[in-house]
């Protein structure tokens, strides 16, 4: 387990604040309101390092870098919970989406076994919507 240090702590601050999936850059420039001097390489390292610990999970998404989130706990109260997610295709931010369609089985061909699966909603998150509608 990694000690903990005040760049590790403001990465996992940006993370756990932001509560939605980061690029290492976003994730940079949350953590650097706490500890300016941090670099983009020092995110990397503690990014690494707090996947090893499990503390955060990867969000790989087709044809993009890999964005990073913090375990989050729904209203479930399950840390790490199996959750999807919405990219925004106006402003290309990537959200949590706390539900699941379910049993994924009826969809695969017969004699297929599911293993797990990953939804992305593709479109306009509320922000981006809202200033769409106003032009």
């Amino acid at each position: 387990m990694e000690r903990h240090t005040r760049q590790r702590d403001s990465v996992l601050a940006a993370l756990s604040d932001s509560r939605r999936s980061l690029t290492p850059q976003e994730i940079c420039e949350l953590a650097q309101r706490s500890v300016p001097r941090l670099s983009l390489s020092t995110v990397y390292r503690q990014l690494k390092s707090l996947l090893e610990d499990g503390e955060i999970v990867g969000v790989d998404l087709p044809g993009q870098a890999t964005r990073y989130e913090a375990l989050c706990e729904s209203d479930h109260g399950e840390p790490g919970h199996h959750h999807h997610h919405f990219h925004c295709g106006g402003c290309g931010r990537v959200f949590p989406i706390h539900g699941c369609p379910g049993r994924m089985e009826d969809l695969a061909p017969q004699g297929f076994l599911v293993q797990h699966h990953d939804l992305t909603l593709h479109g306009r998150c509320a922000d981006c919507a809202s200033a769409r509608s106003r032009r």
